[in-house]
């Protein structure tokens, strides 16, 4: 058997004729840059995400750049990013001439709060949480910290379309949130896509300018901007897909309660599910010692598996300059130990059940 990583194709044959109606659409109307396709689309996930305004983009590494350029982040400033997560985070921090501060994060890969209060100084201007694999960040402890320094918070959704704290949607805790809309990710265009959210309404006014141009109208440039729309494809099959989200998020939960159980007992660590919070499963991710065996034997057997992520970014050659070493980081350079398993909706037990076969093979021929 083979079981893919994810399976964008198997969930595209359960919305076939939905999907193929709204592409079809956007071709007929060739209406393929902005248009009202777009603008439904922000109106429904703003409506979705709980906030007030929405501002589309072409992809989520912009959406979060554009937060800190309309909020006035530049040189001098620093702004703290935790140690592990997709370049994204932290190279926006650097586009915008600031400095990206790493804090190491805690058992679970998200910031260690502990630490955060220790990396504030008179040059902070914000903190980046970034809800991990689709498990939220403790918000609300978050938040105090933050509001005891008076720092902006831009919350990274990227992974965490509808996981809650405390029952309250991740990105309406911040100032602003940004949300990707990769085809991989929960809700997933098909092609790069990214999104604002924010109640703040002089902040959206301002990011939407950047978004096309520094335009306030045809050919009224107030500002240097740059060219990040969303197309009316990715917004026409968005807007097909969204109202599934939510059961998507049901059934990635299940099969993660059930890899939980099926994988008990073996020498390897499963994602914990917070009682106050909910853990929407963009990635499933296990922890244990010998990953890269584990992960060989897994692709030998058909098994599609990745690394998210396998380097802590201060480490990175990228980031040399800032002169981080090897022990800086002790919890982020356990990343040595993660395996991202097979999670996408669609996935049926069957194919769950050879996964977790396979995994159990693997610890019984190395225990031999």
């Amino acid at each position: 058997m083979n079981v893919p990583f994810v399976d964008l194709y198997a969930q595209y044959l359960t919305i076939k004729d939905q999907i193929d109606k709204a592409i079809s659409s956007v071709i007929q109307d060739s209406a393929y840059i902005g248009g009202s396709r777009v603008d439904q689309f922000e109106k429904a996930f703003g409506a979705w995400a709980e906030r007030e305004h929405c501002v589309s983009c072409a992809n989520g590494t912009d959406s979060l750049e554009m937060i800190l350029r309309a909020a006035g982040i530049g040189s001098g400033d620093e702004v703290i990013v935790p140690a592990i997560s997709w370049i994204s985070t932290s190279e926006v921090v650097s586009s915008v001439g600031a400095k990206p501060v790493f804090v190491d994060v805690d058992d679970y890969f998200l910031i260690d709060l502990s630490l955060v209060a220790s990396a504030i100084t008179a040059h902070t201007k914000a903190i980046i949480p970034v809800h991990l694999y689709g498990n939220p960040v403790n918000m609300p402890a978050l938040m105090a910290i933050a509001d005891r320094h008076n720092l902006l918070v831009i919350e990274d959704c990227a992974q965490s379309h509808g996981a809650t704290v405390n029952g309250q949607k991740t990105g309406t805790f911040g100032q602003a949130a940004s949300f990707s809309f990769y085809p991989g990710k929960n809700l997933g265009a098909y092609g790069d896509a990214g999104a604002v959210v924010t109640n703040d309404a002089q902040l959206a006014s301002r990011i939407r300018m950047i978004a096309n141009h520094g335009q306030q109208g045809k050919h009224n440039h107030l500002i240097e901007g740059r060219n990040s729309r969303m197309d009316g494809m990715q917004a026409a099959v968005l807007s097909v897909k969204l109202p599934f989200l939510e059961s998507w998020t049901v059934q990635r939960a299940a099969l993660a309660r059930r890899y939980n159980q099926l994988l008990a007992g073996l020498p390897l660590r499963c994602p914990v599910i917070h009682q106050d919070r909910t853990h929407v499963f963009h990635l499933y991710v296990i922890r244990c010692e010998g990953r890269d065996d584990l992960m060989d034997f897994l692709l030998d057997s058909g098994i599609g598996c990745a690394i998210h992520y396998p380097h802590p970014l201060p480490l990175l050659p990228c980031y040399a300059n800032m002169g981080a070493k090897a022990g800086d980081f002790p919890q982020a350079e356990k990343s040595s130990e993660i395996l991202s398993l097979p999670m996408f909706p669609e996935m049926t037990e069957e194919q769950q059940d050879y996964v977790v076969s396979r995994i159990r093979a693997f610890y019984t021929n190395s225990q031999s």
